[in-house]
């Protein structure tokens, strides 16, 4: 294990935020030392995880932002990840959520940190799971993850987070339709936001109804509560987290879900390994096929299949 690493992941437990940043830079720009990394990072904290979603528009990162601010009041050490838009022309995050939270800018019991989805589905970069091992190592108390706002595509925080709350807010329209059959249903807590707006006692109404459809979770009943982020009333939903995390800590709840958090972290660097192998062979011999699929000259199917034949074999 190189020398540099250790002493990066020492001073990253000591809370030196540059090294804290270097580490996820390293996950981010998948670097070779990463698995050295992850070793040096074994054992290290248990951070509440707390994943923020909702469709663009819902006050994410107000209600982000809001939830630093109580926590801190009680003393707990915040980290945020704030997954946004790649830049298309350079690949880095399009907007910066530590301009959006500035007033946190010179506490350090605060890390805030961006980072580019770069085309990952999900509403989460890949490299999300990996640096909130840093973070966790690192002894913050609680890690907000904050989604891109993508829309119902947006699960993927679900598999991260020991506690995920799905932002609504009233006068969206269709919102909850078009969410129900993806992000709603991911939700642990229903948070509607800006509810000093006229219809957020409708939002909240059709939300619960819809919500009897439904059953319990693992045992967790999903809840639904309101706030104004930009006033900073979101006692309801940090009550809702806590309320969240005693049900956590009963029983084996947390140990079920961070072995579900671990499994899906498992399945991403396989998948990731295994598009990183196909992506070669297609530069490479298969790039023939490939020709041939936009010729019309070989079905996608064939090609995909002669692909997938020839990294077993490659692998044998």
């Amino acid at each position: 294990m190189t020398e540099s690493v250790v002493d990066l992941v020492d001073r990253a437990r000591a809370g030196e935020a540059r090294a804290i940043a270097r580490l996820i830079s390293m996950v981010e720009d998948g670097s070779p030392h990463l698995p050295e990394m992850l070793a040096a990072l074994r054992g290290g904290g248990s951070a509440y995880v707390v994943g923020v979603t909702g469709a663009p528009g819902v006050g994410k990162s107000t209600a982000t932002n809001a939830l630093v601010t109580a926590y801190r009041e009680r003393g707990q050490r915040v980290a945020v990840l704030a997954v946004d838009p790649s830049s298309p022309f350079t690949g880095g995050a399009l907007l910066g959520d530590r301009i959006r939270m500035q007033e946190h800018a010179g506490d350090s019991g605060v890390y805030i940190r961006s980072m580019a989805s770069r085309g990952q589905l999900g509403g989460l970069a890949a490299a999300t799971q990996q640096a909130v091992r840093v973070l966790e190592s690192a002894g913050f108390d609680v890690v907000l993850v904050e989604t891109v706002g993508v829309g119902q595509s947006e699960v993927d925080v679900a598999a991260t987070a020991d506690a995920t709350v799905v932002l609504l807010a009233p006068g969206m329209g269709d919102g909850i339709q078009a969410a129900k059959a993806g992000i709603l249903e991911i939700g642990d807590i229903l948070c509607v936001n800006k509810a000093d707006r006229d219809g957020a006692a409708n939002t909240v109404r059709e939300v619960r109804n819809m919500l009897q459809l439904g059953g319990d979770r693992d045992g967790w009943r999903p809840v639904v509560v309101t706030s104004v982020a930009a006033q900073g009333q979101v006692d309801d939903l940090v009550a809702a987290l806590d309320e969240r995390r005693v049900w956590l800590d009963e029983g084996d709840h947390l140990a079920m879900r961070r072995r579900q958090r671990a499994r899906g972290e498992v399945l991403a660097l396989a998948l990731g390994g295994v598009r990183a192998r196909l992506e070669e062979q297609m530069l490479g011999e298969g790039a023939a096929d490939v020709h041939a699929v936009a010729e019309g000259s070989m079905t996608p199917y064939e090609a995909a299949a002669r692909l997938a034949a020839e990294d077993d074999r490659m692998g044998a």
